[in-house]
């Protein structure tokens, strides 16, 4: 039968507690002695219970000298993380420090182009400037150009869409009439079918009283 899976909290039962932490400290603690025999690893564990017992394994005669050499481990990877951080706020101070820079050279640059500050430019600056301005011009014109194709091709297709309505309206009001003209003869031929069946009825006068009449 599969085992359940453990839900990790605070045990409420102190008896089952108890248990639990008995059976877990000794699993704990075989299995550090495993680690420490099969990997020649350097283990120590060092575990307190509730009421405050200690327990304790090392792989090495003492377990304080575990702990020491824990404690110069520890310290020298708190000097290397503070060196670390050091380099890092250095590194962004750098790079801070190069983007104004850089920041600087460019509004320096827009300005001349813009036709300010032009007193202090060397005659090759000032060719320099003008070539950015004929090739940054030249794009601005190939840009326009562009954009004036792209309406005039849009308009074009708005031009051929129109006259194919113009087109269909013109088709169907040309067809109007012939239709109007088939109704007004369909009223005309039953006009004159009434005109004649109103010829045969009679008409004669008499006068007294109604007689039968033979035909």
């Amino acid at each position: 039968m599969a085992r359940g899976k453990v839900q990790l909290k605070r045990i409420e039962n102190a008896t089952s507690r108890q248990v639990t932490f008995s059976k877990r400290k000794n699993g704990l603690l075989k299995k550090a002695y495993e680690l420490s025999i099969l990997c020649d690893a350097e283990v120590a564990v060092i575990i307190f219970s509730q009421k405050g017992t200690l327990f304790k394994f090392a792989s090495t005669d003492q377990i304080q000298k575990t702990i020491d050499r824990y404690r110069k481990n520890a310290k020298q990877l708190h000097t290397v993380r503070i060196d670390v951080e050091q380099y890092s706020k250095e590194q962004l101070r750098q790079e801070s420090a190069n983007m104004a820079k850089k920041i600087e050279i460019i509004e320096i640059l827009q300005r001349k182009l813009l036709g300010q500050d032009l007193d202090s430019c060397s005659p090759e600056e000032l060719h320099d400037i003008g070539n950015q301005l004929e090739i940054s011009l030249s794009n601005i014109r190939a840009r326009k150009t562009q954009l004036f194709k792209e309406q005039i091709e849009q308009l074009q297709a708005k031009e051929r869409l129109l006259l194919m309505e113009n087109a269909r309206l013109t088709k169907q009001r040309d067809a109007q009439p012939l239709q109007q003209s088939t109704q007004s003869n369909q009223v005309v031929s039953y006009l004159s079918s009434c005109s004649k069946s109103s010829d045969i009825v009679e008409t004669d006068l008499y006068i007294g009283q109604p007689q039968m009449r033979w035909l």
